[in-house]
């Protein structure tokens, strides 16, 4: 067997410790690294049906993974209620200590996840779902669903990118989408965050990309230019024709937000569908870029601070000041670094 084969068995064994899920998916620096023995936390998302009924089998089976008194005291229905209320549906146990690894696990509900992947309703697992993860149980075929949120993805980030620009740019631009606005990046993130996660997994980025980017070229709306090891050059057409069809592509809360931040009161038609590019009235590719970039900066500001909050009241004040801490140094070795 060799190291890949013993890591995906090593990640997949630690789901015999907890109650059965219906989705789980690994992500984080440790799931590609360079270096299989450094120490760091290796990052789980569980989807679960029921997790009401999840939290209350794991508190039985796994007690010492939720460190905070008021989740020991309150249980299962708490840590749902916060999750739903004052967080985005994802609650996190971070610092779990499992066959000599450190763990961290969100547990959020299936249709949650689902509606998160379809409309970017919080932008916060989607988000995740847009870089590279390793899925090891998909029984509602995520994977399919997702490739919704990533067409929707490249359609984001070409909007936000000048007529010509380089395949690195273009993924660094993708992976930045979930991060514009997040409370994070303003002292408990690496600056440099973006650049890490694309140059460390290029070439699983170019995996998932690859089906949208040839269709858009194949549609005249990307034109590539590259010779052996090097990068492509990408250059685009910034029409309004094509601008719209880009619009058409993002989720339909997206549109109806930036419907509304133009005076559009009516974006959704009787029939229920959001109006595409041309209806909403966009007179240029600046202003619909602008607005849609207003719309996610916003739409992930108020997700990632109702997700703080969450996490401080449901993981406790040691882990969470653990983990803030953790996130400030990395944060301040990336800005004094020379």
């Amino acid at each position: 067997m060799d190291n890949k084969d013993t890591t995906h068995s090593h990640l997949l064994s630690f789901l015999n410790a907890i109650p059965p899920v219906d989705f789980c998916c690994v992500y984080g620096s440790t799931l590609h690294s360079t270096d299989p023995g450094k120490s760091t936390m290796v990052d789980y998302i569980l989807g679960v049906s029921d997790p009401l009924q999840w939290h209350s089998e794991n508190l039985k089976m796994n007690a010492d993974h939720y460190a905070s008194w008021m989740v020991l005291l309150g249980g299962a229905k708490l840590i749902t209620n916060v999750a739903d209320k004052l967080g985005v549906g994802v609650h996190f146990n971070p610092y779990v200590t499992w066959n000599n690894k450190m763990l961290k696990y969100g547990v959020v509900r299936m249709h949650d996840l689902i509606q998160d992947i379809l409309n970017w309703e919080s932008f916060y697992l989607s988000g995740r779902l847009q870089k590279p993860v390793n899925m090891l149980v998909d029984n509602l075929d995520i994977e399919t669903i997702n490739s919704v949120n990533l067409r929707a993805a490249v359609s984001a980030a070409l909007l936000l990118l000048p007529p010509k620009f380089t395949e690195e740019d273009l993924y660094a631009k993708i992976c930045s989408l979930s991060y514009m606005g997040d409370v994070r990046m303003l002292f408990a993130e690496d600056r440099n965050k973006v650049k890490k996660i694309v140059q460390g997994q290029f070439d699983l980025f170019q995996s998932m990309y690859k089906p949208f980017l040839e269709d858009y070229e194949g549609k005249d709306f990307l034109r590539f230019s590259s010779s052996k090891n090097q990068l492509a050059n990408i250059s685009q057409d910034c029409g309004l024709p094509v601008t719209h069809s880009h619009i058409s592509f993002l989720p339909p809360t997206v549109r109806s937000q930036m419907g509304m931040k133009i005076g559009k009161k009516k974006v959704i038609s009787e029939s229920g569908k959001v109006g595409n590019g041309n209806e909403l009235g966009f007179g240029s590719r600046e202003e619909a870029a602008k607005c849609m970039q207003k719309a996610l900066r916003r739409t992930v500001m108020v997700s990632s601070a109702r997700q703080a909050v969450s996490g401080v009241l449901t993981v406790g004040g040691v882990k969470a000041a653990r983990y803030l801490t953790s996130k400030m140094c990395k944060a301040w070795r990336s800005w004094t670094r020379t």
